[in-house]
């Protein structure tokens, strides 16, 4: 496997809340913030373009279903 496709992750507090930077070969691309009191919330680049969307969750609710009806 290739270390640099490994992700790094980098854990640092800004004021009281916690960071997780979340890179795979250098480039960002997800922050998972953990405020003190409150939820944990993630900022996430999903077309890669370094823009970040706040996500409440990284579940997207979508369950595919992955048994086989029928085979041939």
């Amino acid at each position: 496997m290739d270390p640099a496709l490994e992700p790094q992750v980098t854990i640092t507090t800004r004021g009281e809340d916690q960071v997780e930077e979340f890179r795979v070969n250098g480039k960002l691309y997800a922050v998972k913030v953990t405020p003190p009191h409150g939820v944990p919330y993630y900022l996430v680049d999903d077309l890669g373009n370094g823009t970040m969307s706040r996500r409440d969750s990284l579940d997207t609710g979508l369950r595919v279903p992955q048994w086989v009806i029928h085979s041939f």
